[in-house]
């Protein structure tokens, strides 16, 4: 499953970006996941134009930086008398940009220069920054003025050579007048502003924080924390993988694991739920935004960061709608921007367009985190990625995020080196760790990645928190991936409570939490899981498993086995399993009939709401033919053969050859057909067709002594793949398969045609 880099590039939509449901088979669980020192490859998973100009709210670029944290002003302006020279019409008056709606309303000027909006505080301030939101028709040189009576004024900061966007201009003055002196437009329209906002101090008063109190990233270089009402916090979060109506369910059991946090992917209408039970919980959340790719295929498609202004600006549009809605939230931590599109732009482009793609990404991140912070001055904003190369990009062209974020599992206790000899000047979180993921492990004796035991995986997590926890200073915590139900193949892998049972990993996560070795009753312990035949049970038959059970506790231990085709047919699901057990934490179970790799799960439960799980891979193959293969490596031809599609060329011989991982394909049309010669006349007393995903639905099997006269032995309309067993009678030298419809919309496919006699 390593993402490659398509021949051909996905059409960028241009709706608002809608965060994709997060499960743990997503991923990543998505999940991809990567390591840190080079680009892996991954395994895994309204604006619209106005009269006045094209809405162009692209790559937006401060000219005047200010800190990137600002809990001490207040927004002075907001409602506020404000006149300008000009107005462009009835709808675009100077009202409109002091009245605190960042995307709907705006003032715009007559189309010269020398234009200029003021606002009237109502008494004298000392005034910190100022922050003009443009739409597109911006001042390219302006100054910002402050006057005591409206009448002399003095310049406070000069901008020469805007370039629109969101500008976040720091201050030193007092005034009780604030105005925007135009000097030279950009174009050929006037000067236009969403939102001209003034902050400071006014007659000794001071920002009024969300309740609970302001956060903050503080402190120096190498000696950072992050308060929370002037508190110190260290996030101590998981992935929050439930729907946010489930909050009231789930969240009271994420605090009593000793958990203060909950991140998510996306934030829009259905959020507040979720807040509002996390605030009934004493939770804080990360605010998730998505963006595209978001860690690769399937995860929305690709996007061109460089030219694509109608998603940036629709995505920033939407983002801050949230941002102003749950800014005041008490459950609100901070902001995270995207999610792994650093890396994963790596599946949409390559050479120095991919270059060109991180970079514009990364000065789009910056640009909504400037749009966050003149929304929300009192919650940091980050980003996250899979890669610490990503780390550069952002240290580049994201200077106004408050902190960085990080994907990494197995390679969790590198990003501490790589951050040091990055020589970065932000701490960071980890928002997902864990156990080492699918593209992180080595494959097995069926050639699939062999999932951690449930010792290991539990052992993943202290070993994560305790790496985070060692880069004192920098790191400001973690949100471990992942507290999520689903009871599926990824599920399995990552979650620590699929199907509401406990894991293992569940009680490794509370122990680093509390700080308790006294969690309570724990899971059964599985150990010592083994398949046999593990790479060769037959169709429809029985293979056995094995693991060793002990229950820490002592309790009585039920079983469940099931069956996951995600590396068969791709169906991440589990299926209950036919078993029956043989005694001593042994079992016999039935095997699918479809072929390929399957996972085998023993589960094990204490029926005290706790699992342990253990998986491995079973091989399931034809069943054998008793008798001898008449049809083994003898001449076979073929109305067509395709000669240079994936694996091919794949000419009829290939389905004689005794192999297994060998085929014969046709032409994607009917009728076709696939004869072999035996040499001489044999007595048949069975036929098995082992057949590839493109199977014959409709098939006649012939039979003949001269391989020009034929009679029919066999024949179906209900053909469904897999493997076909069929009973011969007679004799023949020659054995055609006449095939008239087709099971898929490919040709016809067979990896072997055995005859038996």
């Amino acid at each position: 499953m390593a993402f490659r880099e398509p021949t051909q590039h996905p059409a960028p939509p241009a709706a608002t970006p809608t965060p994709p449901p997060r499960t743990a088979n997503e991923p990543g669980a998505r999940v991809s996941r990567a390591s840190l020192t080079d680009p892996p490859a991954r395994r895994r998973t309204g604006g619209a134009l106005l009269a006045a100009g094209l809405l162009l709210a692209s790559s937006l670029t401060t000219l005047a930086l200010a800190p990137a944290a600002h809990a001490a002003d207040t927004l002075l302006s907001q409602g506020r008398p404000a006149t300008a020279s000009s107005q462009e019409g009835d709808g675009y008056a100077p009202a409109a940009a002091v009245d605190g709606n960042l995307t709907g309303t705006r003032w715009a000027s007559q189309w010269s220069d020398q234009q200029w909006i003021q606002v009237d505080l109502g008494q004298q301030a000392t005034l910190s920054r100022v922050v003009l939101t443009w739409e597109a028709a911006y001042g390219k040189d302006y100054a910002i003025q402050a006057s005591d009576n409206g009448t002399d004024w003095r310049t406070l900061k000069t901008v020469t050579g805007g370039d629109g966007g969101s500008d976040d201009l720091a201050l030193s003055g007092t005034g009780r007048y604030v105005r925007m002196q135009g000097i030279a437009r950009a174009g050929g329209y006037g000067y236009s502003l969403w939102e001209f906002q003034v902050y400071g101090s006014a007659g000794g008063g001071t920002t009024q924080p969300p309740a609970g109190g302001a956060v903050k990233v503080e402190g120096t270089q190498g000696n950072w924390r992050l308060t929370v009402g002037g508190q110190p916090y260290t996030v101590k979060g998981v992935t929050w993988g439930p729907a946010a109506s489930a909050g009231p369910t789930y969240l009271p059991d994420v605090k009593a694991m000793g958990a203060n946090t909950i991140r998510t992917w996306g934030t829009d209408a259905s959020t507040k739920p979720l807040l509002d039970s996390a605030a009934a919980n004493g939770i804080r959340v990360i605010n998730g935004f998505w963006l595209q790719p978001g860690g690769g295929p399937g995860a929305g498609g690709c996007v061109d960061y460089v030219t694509d202004t109608t998603y940036k600006t629709n995505a920033l549009t939407e983002f801050a709608k949230w941002v102003d809605t749950y800014k005041s939230h008490p459950a609100t931590l901070m902001w995270n921007v995207g999610n792994e599109s650093v890396l994963g732009l790596q599946n949409c482009y390559s050479g120095a367009q991919l270059e060109a793609e991180r970079n514009a990404y990364t000065s789009f991140v910056n640009d909504v985190a400037k749009k966050i912070h003149s929304i929300d001055p009192d919650h940091p904003v980050t980003s996250t990625d899979a890669w610490t190369g990503a780390w550069p990009y952002y240290k580049r062209n994201a200077p106004d995020l408050d902190l960085y974020a990080m994907n990494s599992y197995s390679n969790v206790c590198k990003v501490r080196q790589d951050w040091i000899d990055g020589g970065y000047t932000k701490p960071y979180i980890i928002t997902e760790t864990g156990p080492a993921g699918e593209w992180e492990v080595p494959n097995d004796v069926n050639g699939v990645p062999d999932e951690p035991t449930d010792v290991q995986k539990a052992d993943g997590y202290t070993r994560a928190w305790n790496c985070v926890t060692g880069h004192q200073g920098v790191a400001l915590g973690a949100t471990l991936f992942h507290y999520g139900t689903e009871h599926d193949f990824g599920g399995v892998w990552f979650n620590l409570v699929p199907d509401g049972l406990k894991r293992l990993s569940y009680y490794a996560v509370k122990r680093a939490y509390t700080g308790t070795t006294a969690v309570g009753n724990t899971p059964p312990v599985l150990s010592n899981m083994t398949v046999s035949p593990a790479t060769s049970a037959p169709a429809g038959g029985e293979f056995t498993v094995h693991a060793d059970v002990r229950d820490p506790d002592g309790d009585p231990v039920t079983y469940k086995i099931f069956l996951s085709g995600n590396y068969a047919n791709g169906d991440k699901g589990l299926v209950a399993a036919q078993w029956r057990s043989t005694g001593n934490g042994t079992f016999a179970v039935t095997a699918p009939q479809k072929l390929g790799v399957w996972k085998v799960y023993v589960q094990a439960e204490d029926g005290h709401g706790n699992a342990g799980i253990e998986t491995k891979s079973v091989r399931v193959v034809a069943p054998p033919v008793s008798g001898t293969n008449l049809a083994l490596n003898r001449p076979a031809t073929a109305s067509s053969s395709q000669q240079s599609y994936g694996d091919c060329p794949c000419t009829p011989q290939l389905a004689v050859d005794g192999r297994a991982d060998t085929r014969w394909a046709s032409d994607w049309s009917d009728p076709q057909w696939i004869q072999v010669d035996l040499g001489a006349a044999k007595a048949l007393r069975t036929l098995q067709l082992v057949w590839d995903p493109a199977y014959g639905k409709a098939y006649t099997v012939q039979l003949s002594d001269d391989g020009t006269t034929w009679r029919s032995a066999y024949a179906t309309t209900a053909g469904d793949g897999d493997v076909d067993t069929i009973g011969l009678a007679g004799t023949a030298r020659y054995v055609r398969l006449q095939l008239t419809a087709r099971g898929t919309g490919w040709g016809y496919s067979l990896h072997e045609i055995g005859i038996y006699g």
